[in-house]
């Protein structure tokens, strides 16, 4: 995790991003130990409580799960929980400003595939469909 902090939301809320982030990129995986709190706290310098708050709101979310005198581990499914919110998240924040501006350059999806580095997916049994039949876009 990064070590550093900024003024834009509160640490905890700042932690907690980061511990999705590392279950959304595989660091972490289900049945994992969150690192205890105690070191968290130490390692990154803040207050353990708000370690605690941060991991709180993983528990409030039913992505980690409490282990009385063993600490706290990631759950079963919570991948997946995350990577659906996420992407509910994304639709409806974040690409309506990105299909927004895709429209207003006129940018084609061939040129979207070709600047992501992959190329289209195109059906073995269809043939391209006739330069005249596209939609303007």
């Amino acid at each position: 995790m990064d070590r550093e902090w900024n003024d834009s939301q509160p640490i905890y809320r700042q932690l907690r991003d980061r511990v999705v982030a590392m279950i959304l990129d595989g660091v972490l995986n289900e049945g994992d130990p969150l690192p205890s709190v105690r070191n968290v706290a130490a390692e990154y310098r803040v207050n353990p409580i708000t370690v605690l708050k941060g991991y709180q709101e993983l528990v409030d979310e039913q992505l980690v799960e409490t282990r009385r005198g063993r600490g706290m581990f990631i759950n079963t499914g919570a991948r997946e929980l995350l990577m659906r919110g996420e992407r509910q998240k994304f639709l409806a924040e974040q690409w309506p400003r990105i299909a927004a501006t895709i429209q207003r350059l006129g940018l084609t999806p061939e040129e979207l595939l070709s600047a992501a580095g992959t190329e289209p997916v195109t059906e073995p049994h269809l043939e391209p469909a006739e330069p005249h039949l596209e939609e303007e876009r």
